[in-house]
């Protein structure tokens, strides 16, 4: 491989003539100068302020904030900062939704040279106090919507800002704070395999070297506007806001977990995007809700992160959007930023299975290591390892950590182990073929199982767990937990889940779980993975017995629960969560429920009703409201002016299907 293809830009012809389609058809592109790699994020920000104050920052359901207003109210932030405390690379908690507010706090506590926590309500009480302790903020910022929540998590011992009720007679010109490049800008908590998130830092420079490379590859510009999908506290929520932000571009957050999937088409071309970036398994979601005869034509590049890309991925790109549109595939982490990328249009053709995560991103060296740390063999298989000056400074109060996987290269720059195996092809293209450790990729999150199988054990009624990865036909990855009792009759799935749910957020809850006897060994005495049970698409053991469904609603629910689930049967009093359910396959319920009823719920619906029954009553009574004629008023009437038991006789009676009681005889 050549001095060129390992250390700069470099791309094979076929790629830069792809690369080289890749721009705005009528924006202005501005390259990204490395001389600004060495200053700060607020001092990039600032610069693009003074170039496009009248543009669209940020642009939500409910706000929108121009440069020089997110300017401001940062400005006004960081100086309420520093004159709670002037000192700098302080960490700053934050309990905030993802929308213009959060972003401009980001900003603020950026410009006060702290560092930002991100912290997302939606994970249970025990992991975010764990990150609020661990992190030893000196503040929590919040609003009023979380305002309660903040005081449980501090308990006196921090002061809290209501973002809600704070002053804003705070100066609004920018602060004179002197900014490092190698000032820490956040500390963003992933999985961990000791059984407790772990915290990835990170500093201004090398954020700014990624956002350099973005902007330089991807050619963004100021007429770009760009999708926000990821929550805030994740990894890839601040590399689009800084790409957006320090470039000029709008930035449109999107909580799919509240609209949904199926929304997503009106709002990409009422809003004339023209950049979208999501995880494998939303990009799949979405598409799911498409007919084929949708049109994106302002959309020009797809970006998708976080988890590996199928082959799927790439013929679905090819089905559904226009020639113009470019799909790029890549490789990174939290501790490294991009280090690869794979330029692909309509007439792109890979071999075998494998989408190629690609070619250089310029900054970083890519080396294939053995277990001894030698590099090994043109074509073998081996760790796929970063040697760059912008790699992470480390992990958050854990210096044992990162001694153990990064590694002082010489100068400035070091070795990041990734875990990754790949193989590199002749010409320079790196394949990615899975992971060295028991780390996966959960929409987007890193996970370790071990975290996951000490969590169970952790209850105190699991003797022992095994976490292991699981993909569906639909190429998503799901987890599938094989469980030891500590006495019988072990816990349902139902209380499992409820129980593991307090500790862990919901994209690391199995989605099956499989109660043993014992494990199997191998000879050697060791756990034997390959002869764990496959999981299967049998309805789990739950609390409730089974009961099948008993009006054409009740059936077609069911129907449309077992598809998206991937089970041979729902009941119409399982939970949608003890079957597997999640916020994002919630989202394919509704879009179901919308074509099978010609009718919108909203996603909350699934979780204020989560079983079939309940919901096929929601559905009766929307019926009714938007006129469904006299005889669909009066059963409702009757429904409400009866008891439960006796609005299920309704129903069946209405169905000409005995009732449950009935059924029980």
């Amino acid at each position: 491989m050549s001095d060129s293809l390992k250390q700069g830009f470099s791309l094979p012809p076929e790629q830069q003539a792809i690369r080289d389609q890749c721009f705005h058809p009528s924006g202005k592109f501005v390259e990204f100068p490395k001389e600004d790699v060495e200053t700060s994020i607020p001092a990039r920000f600032e610069k693009i302020v003074r170039m496009y104050p009248e543009r669209v920052a940020v642009r939500s359901a409910h706000q929108e904030l121009t440069y020089a207003e997110i300017n401001q109210r940062a400005n006004q932030i960081a100086h309420a900062l520093l004159a709670y405390s002037d000192k700098q690379e302080e960490p700053i908690a934050m309990l905030l939704e993802t929308d213009a507010a959060t972003i401009a706090t980001m900003l603020g506590i950026l410009k006060a040279g702290k560092i930002y926590v991100l912290m997302d309500a939606s994970l249970p009480h025990a992991r975010i106090a764990y990150i609020l302790e661990d992190s030893q903020a000196r503040l929590l910022i919040t609003n009023s919507k979380n305002f309660r929540l903040a005081q449980e998590l501090a308990l006196s011992k921090i002061p809290i800002i209501n973002l809600d009720e704070i002053d804003w007679k705070h100066p609004a010109a920018n602060p004179t704070t002197s900014i490092s490049p190698a000032t820490l800008t956040w500390i963003l908590y992933t999985s961990g395999s000791t059984g407790k998130p772990k915290g990835v830092v990170q500093n201004h420079r090398n954020v700014l070297h990624f956002v350099m490379n973005y902007t330089n590859g991807l050619h963004l510009c100021a007429a770009d506007r760009m999708t926000l999908l990821f929550s805030a506290s994740a990894n890839g929520a601040s590399h689009d806001i800084f790409s957006a932000l320090l470039n000029g571009a709008a930035l449109y957050p999107f909580n799919i977990k509240k609209e949904g999937p199926a929304r997503m088409h009106d709002w990409l071309v009422q809003n004339q995007l023209t950049v979208f970036c999501s995880v494998p398994t939303v990009f799949r979601y979405f598409l799911q809700t498409l007919t084929g005869a949708e049109r994106f034509p302002q959309l020009r590049l797809i970006k998708l992160i976080g988890e590996p890309v199928s082959r799927s991925d790439l013929e679905s790109y090819r089905s559904y959007f226009s020639s113009v549109c470019i799909f790029l595939n890549r490789l990174g982490s939290t501790e490294t930023g991009t280090i690869r990328w794979h330029f692909f249009d309509k007439t792109s053709h890979i071999d075998g299975h494998i989408v190629p995560v690609g070619y250089p991103v310029a900054g970083n060296e890519i080396l294939i290591l053995d277990d001894a740390a030698s590099e090994v063999g043109m074509g073998d298989v081996g760790e796929i390892s970063v040697k760059s000056r912008y790699l992470t400074p480390g992990y958050w109060r854990r210096p044992d950590l990162s001694r153990s996987v990064l590694f002082f290269a010489g100068g400035d720059e070091r070795i990041y182990r990734t875990g990754d195996i790949g193989r590199m092809l002749p010409n320079g293209c790196l394949l990615c073929l899975g992971r060295k450790d028991s780390q996966v990729k959960i929409r987007g999150h890193r996970v370790e199982l071990a975290e996951i199988e000490m969590a169970f054990v952790n209850l105190g009624t699991i003797k022992a767990a095994v976490v292991v990865p699981w993909e569906e036909p639909s190429k998503e990855t799901k987890l599938v937990a094989y469980l030891l009792p500590k006495s019988r009759p072990a816990p349902t799935v139902s209380e499992l889940r409820l129980c593991i749910g307090k500790t862990i957020p919901e994209h690391m809850i199995p989605s099956k779980f499989i109660i043993l006897e014992n494990f199997p060994l191998a000879p050697n005495g060791k756990l034997d993975r390959k002869a764990l049970p496959q999981p299967g698409s049998s309805r789990p053991e739950l609390d409730m017995p089974y009961v099948a469904p008993r009006t054409p609603v009740e059936t077609a629910l069911s129907e449309v629960w077992a598809g998206v689930l991937s089970i041979d049967q729902v009941g119409v009093h399982d939970n949608f969560l003890d079957l597997g359910g999640d916020s994002l396959l919630a989202t394919q319920v509704i879009s179901r429920v919308r074509q099978a009823f010609q009718m919108d719920l909203p996603l909350l619906t699934i979780f204020e009703k989560p079983t079939v029954e309940e919901l096929t009553i929601v559905i009766m009574e929307k019926s009714s409201e938007r006129g469904a004629g006299e005889e669909g008023a009066r059963i409702l009437a009757e429904l409400k002016s009866h008891s439960e038991d006796e609005a299920r006789r309704l129903i069946a009676e209405e169905s000409g299907k005995p009732s449950r009681g009935e059924q029980r005889d």
